[in-house]
């Protein structure tokens, strides 16, 4: 696996939902509707846009973040970043 790929759906109620896939190759549909994608092979956020509004693209940033948030998805993705 290469790629984070993180989604936000806001429902009827207001409340914004995360949805957080990982992935080796990356699709036309994911540039398109995901709001941040990160490489952790190159260690580059390739995107990060929430609500409409692009947000700091700093690497070390959003992997902080996201490390603290998903610890056993993230791990897995700088090992096999490695390889």
């Amino acid at each position: 696996m290469r790629y984070l790929l993180i989604t936000y759906v806001r429902k009827a109620n207001g409340q914004i939902d995360e949805q957080v896939e990982i992935t080796k190759n990356l699709k036309v549909k994911d540039h398109q509707t995901c709001n941040a994608i990160l490489d952790f092979k190159e260690k580059q956020v390739l995107k990060c846009v929430v609500e409409g509004k692009v947000v700091s693209t700093d690497w070390d940033k959003l992997s902080i973040y996201y490390k603290q948030v998903y610890p056993t998805v993230i791990e897995r993705l700088e090992r096999e970043a490695e390889r």
